[in-house]
């Protein structure tokens, strides 16, 4: 929750429940995956093979070779031998990416190398990872972007932004209940004037995005053009994934999910009470309210059955997930036949 915090600025606060529900809970890669045995963590291979025993108290998934691990407190990054690579002395750290990972250290955000060089010292109230050359920072309540000198692309200047995607990030400019978003390219070109609501990233060439409020409004999806593609008529409207968007009808509490398909038609009928976005040919469904969590294909055709009491989007060929409480459950990797390949009481 601190990361939402930070993306949309300080002073701009507010709790997106749904994310429950259409982000990766256990988001791994690089054929690792992290378990945890005991309240200590350790990676496991696509077979549930044991390849870095437990032993921090956290860990999370490989990015570009390093994943970074915490032990007494600190976090630095390992390889996928297990061996310390970049000593844990950092209070926080992002993931790798385009060779380089923000830091935090003595209350500031920098970057540093796979050599643990510091490459763009501490400077920031807040930093996120670089996409394309470029990376979102905070400054005070304004966010920006740099590149990998350190240089300004953009100057923090907006209230609130998000990371580029498809060369194009949004951004806002006012306050939460009657800013305006936009979005802009790297060279800080306004590409699409502060008009909509509400908005999400840019996927497979398109972005949703919402006129009217929170509560009343519709969402819809636009091109690079601003042009609506899918005109404003759902309740709730996430970016595509695999050709499909998950979508609701109804309110957050009462409303049910679906999927769509690009021309806009109703791809699977609107009628899980949770839903993540489909990631590998599958998607995790809630089949009641207060119901558990299964598989279904692009067709809507249940692959694997509703049990799951914490579900995980497929990577990799694997899904994280949970059977019970977090005092007696099971948790641990499912295959897309719904196999065990690794699971621990804990």
């Amino acid at each position: 929750m601190d990361s939402l915090k930070k993306s949309i600025g300080l002073k701009h606060i507010f709790v997106i429940f749904v994310l429950l529900y259409t982000t990766p809970l256990f988001a791994q890669n690089e054929g690792l995956y992290t378990v945890s045995d005991n309240r200590e963590y350790g990676f496991i291979d696509k077979t549930g093979k044991m390849v870095i025993q437990p032993q921090y108290d956290y860990a999370a998934g490989f990015s570009e070779g390093l994943a970074h691990i915490k032990i007494q407190g600190k976090r630095g990054f390992i390889n996928k031998t297990g061996k310390t690579v970049i000593e844990a002395k950092y209070t926080r750290v992002m993931d790798f990416s385009d060779g380089v990972a923000a830091v935090k250290i003595e209350g500031l955000w920098g970057y540093i190398d796979k050599t643990g060089k510091m490459i763009i010292k501490p400077q920031f109230d807040y930093a996120y990872n670089f996409n394309g050359g470029v990376a979102r920072v905070q400054v005070g309540e304004q966010l920006g972007f740099i590149d990998k000198t350190g240089n300004y692309v953009l100057k923090p200047q907006y209230d609130a932004a998000y990371d580029f995607h498809e060369g194009l990030a949004r951004v806002k400019q006012g306050d939460y209940k009657t800013g305006k978003w936009g979005f802009v390219d790297k060279t800080g070109k306004l590409v699409l004037g502060y008009r909509f609501d509400g908005s999400f990233d840019f996927s497979e060439g398109t972005s949703n995005v919402r006129i009217g409020s929170e509560q009343t409004g519709k969402w819809g999806f636009i091109d690079k053009k601003g042009n609506f593609v899918i005109e404003p008529m759902f309740d709730k409207a996430f970016t595509f994934r695999d050709g499909l968007a998950l979508i609701r009808i109804g309110s957050f509490k009462t409303g049910k999910y679906g999927y769509i398909n690009k021309e806009g038609d109703i791809a699977v009928n609107p009628q899980y009470y949770g839903a993540h976005h489909f990631a590998e040919g599958m998607a995790c469904v809630k089949e009641s309210k207060d119901g558990k969590w299964g598989f279904i294909n692009t067709k809507g055709e249940v692959i694997i059955g509703f049990q799951y009491d914490i579900p995980a989007d497929f990577e990799g060929g694997l899904a994280k997930v949970r059977v019970g409480n977090y005092k007696s459950g099971t948790n641990g990797y499912i295959d897309k036949a719904g196999n065990w390949i690794w699971q621990s009481g804990l």
